[in-house]
């Protein structure tokens, strides 16, 4: 490993501790200025008189002020950039889901037969290719309209591939994920669903199997993959999960087809509206010429038990549900996915897949930052207004006091922990900077299905040079009929967009470095003031600490008119999934949290203890802690299922 790559996988950690030096260096200086200069009757104090200089800290003095002002201005901005986001996202959502053109486009699909899906003694957990998918390629049309006949064969090869990667969940959480999936108009035509198991839970098999007898008729097929507990460089999460089923449901697809398939990547007790699919699969005829190189991300919402979990815990979750929609307002081009995204098939491809490694834990942001890096920053993300129904985290402490408020907070603590733990993308992308710098000259590049590398995703990349040499053979004809070189697909590459670049790293700045220098300022700036007070301003900074005090004030403030903008959202997405609940049949038992001001008020008060307990202190914790180690042991979070009895576990069944 290069001092690079240590120091970048480390860089937010080094941040704090540069921060922490210069802090302690200017204040001590500036502290002990001040003493020497006030103390006329013991000049020869020999602490004063150590640190003593006219100037003070000098220029350091002035770094520090000008950077404590900046952080102030960024945490002053996040806020308001949430605030117009989530009002611009209101605002469309409530006219999508008034869109009659929309209800056209679903209702007026044609349903085909849903092709038989496999057998127990044909899962995708084999290493043989699975039968490819039904739909065929074809042309895309910009201009479509859902009357005609010709538009609605062009949906209809549309394939929605879902992955619902999952790791000791509960029968009745995955069960009650896939209702809802079956209850879309477009589930017995459209979705392809597989089960993403782990080798390493019990009887993940039955489990997987069991579900699959249940749903067999009710999408386009459904199957599983068994993720390999022994995979040299696999750590255990999302992200491996993810990959190994998405290498394995690539075999089912041919070349013609893959721009036209679409992965969806879900946490296992998140549910989704038809909206959703029928929106991505609008947006993806509607703009052919970015279709493949596309990332669809919708905003979150946690509408199911957040009347029973810990103000703390619910404000912790909706300031998270922020952070992810702050980027999807109209106009932005830097929109990070949280727990559930899209993109096609051959984009995945064109990147190798998923990583599996420890870096990668956060694999929504990583894979964001994989696909950025690997289009030179050219990646298109498209907004879909469906907001993704999600649970709050909870450790069952509902109704049992004190004990049950503490136990909580403490899953909580775990979730945003690990949530911290994705500051290791920041040094991924430092490295990927670097990588594009050196490969800046390069301007074509080939690459081959996910499939075709089952040992090392960087197989998947042809190097230009060796294409070239192997095409211009006198043999590269009977090569490429022989099938050596059918599966190659070329590329031409845009030039690095360094605008979106610069607007990325204000971003990871903003995830990952934000929360804890921010609060190592406040701490150090009120120390400053206090240090200095009375003495001669001799660096005329005095003035941006007062500044300082204002943007923190206005930050705070403008976080509580988010929450108050916030109820408007949350009205309307658990209304909508109320509605479609209902129509489905499946609303008896379902949670639905609904919220008002007088009812949530304590969230307001809440909001000045969730920052540093749910932001700087594990932000903090897990910047340490990357100093000797980049694991994290992955823990999968209690989800609230709906209430009605339950199933037999995996172990009952065995």
């Amino acid at each position: 490993m290069s001092l690079f790559t240590w120091c970048a996988r480390r860089s937010g950690g080094l941040a704090m501790i540069w921060l922490g030096i210069l802090s302690y260096w200017v204040i001590s200086r500036e502290s002990a200025t001040a003493r020497y200069s006030s103390d006329t009757h013991n000049p020869q104090d020999s602490l004063s008189a150590s640190r003593y200089s006219p100037d003070g800290a000098g220029i350091w003095t002035v770094i520090f002020s000008w950077y404590c002002l900046l952080i102030h201005v960024l945490v002053f901005s996040f806020p308001l950039r949430a605030c117009w986001a989530i009002w611009d996202v209101t605002t469309s959502l409530r006219k999508t889901a008034k869109s009659k053109s929309l209800e056209d486009f679903k209702l007026g699909h044609f349903r085909r037969g849903s092709s038989t899906s496999l057998s127990s003694a044909e899962t995708l957990t084999s290493s043989r290719a699975s039968s490819s998918a039904n739909s065929e390629a074809g042309d895309v049309d910009t201009e479509f309209s859902t009357d005609s006949e010709s538009t609605v064969t062009v949906q209809d090869r549309v394939v929605h591939a879902i992955i619902i990667p999952n790791y000791k969940e509960e029968m009745d959480s995955l069960r009650e994920t896939l209702d809802v999936l079956a209850s879309h108009p477009h589930a017995r035509s459209s979705y392809d669903v597989y089960l993403a198991m782990e080798q390493r839970e019990n009887n993940a098999e039955i489990k997987a199997m069991s579900l699959i007898a249940e749903f067999v008729k009710k999408f386009r097929s459904i199957d599983f993959t068994l993720h390999p507990s022994d995979l040299p460089g696999d750590c255990p999460g999302k992200g491996s999960n993810v990959d190994w089923a998405a290498r394995k449901l690539s075999e089912r697809y041919p070349i013609g087809c893959r721009k036209d398939v679409i992965i969806t990547g879900i946490d296992a007790d998140s549910h989704l509206s038809s909206n959703y699919f029928s929106l991505v699969t609008r947006m993806h005829l509607a703009y052919p010429e970015t279709a493949t190189t596309t990332m669809y991300t919708a905003p979150i919402v946690f509408d199911r038990n957040a009347h029973s979990v810990p103000a703390i815990v619910r404000v912790a979750d909706i300031l998270w549900c922020a952070a992810g929609l702050s980027g999807l307002y109209r106009g932005s081009t830097i929109a990070p996915p949280t727990s559930v995204y899209s993109l096609p098939l051959q984009l995945v491809d064109r990147v190798g897949g998923w990583d599996c490694g420890a870096e990668a834990i956060g694999e929504d942001l990583h894979m964001y930052l994989k696909c950025f890096f690997a289009l030179n920053g050219n990646l298109t993300v498209r907004t879909v207004l469906s907001p993704i129904s999600q649970t709050n985290v909870t450790a069952g402490g509902y109704g049992k006091g004190v004990s049950g408020i503490v136990t909580d907070m403490r899953a909580r603590y775990k979730q945003a922990l690990r949530h911290m733990w994705g500051a290791l993308d920041t040094g991924y992308a430092l490295r990927k900077v670097v990588e594009l710098w050196r490969n800046r000259k390069q301007t074509t590049r080939a690459f081959r299905p996910l499939h075709s590398s089952r040992n090392d995703p960087s197989e998947t990349y042809i190097p230009e040079a060796q294409l070239d040499t192997l095409t211009g053979s006198p043999d590269a004809d009977k090569s490429i009929d022989n099938g050596y070189f059918s599966d190659v697909t070329h590329e031409t590459i845009k030039g690095l967009n360094y605008r979106r670049l610069i607007v990325l790293f204000h971003r990871l700045f903003e995830a990952h470095f934000l929360p804890v220098q921010m609060t190592i300022l406040v701490v150090t700036s009120t120390l400053y003031m206090w240090a200095t007070d009375g003495a001669e301003d001799i660096h005329g900074v005095n003035w941006i600490f007062d500044v300082c005090k204002y943007l923190r004030t206005l930050g705070f403030m403008q976080v509580a008119f988010y929450l108050f903008m916030y109820e408007n959202f949350h009205q309307i997405a658990v209304s909508i999934r109320e509605k479609e609940m209902h129509d489905a049949g499946l609303a008896k038992g379902m949670n639905f949290s609904h919220r008002s001001l007088k009812k949530n008020f304590i969230d307001y008060i809440m909001v000045p203890f969730v920052a540093p307990l749910y932001g700087s202190i594990p932000c903090a914790q897990a910047q340490i802690y990357h100093f000797w180690t980049v694991d994290l042991v992955y823990t999968v979070s209690k989800k609230a299922t709906r209430q009605r009895a339950k199933s037999m576990s995996a172990e009952e069944m065995a």
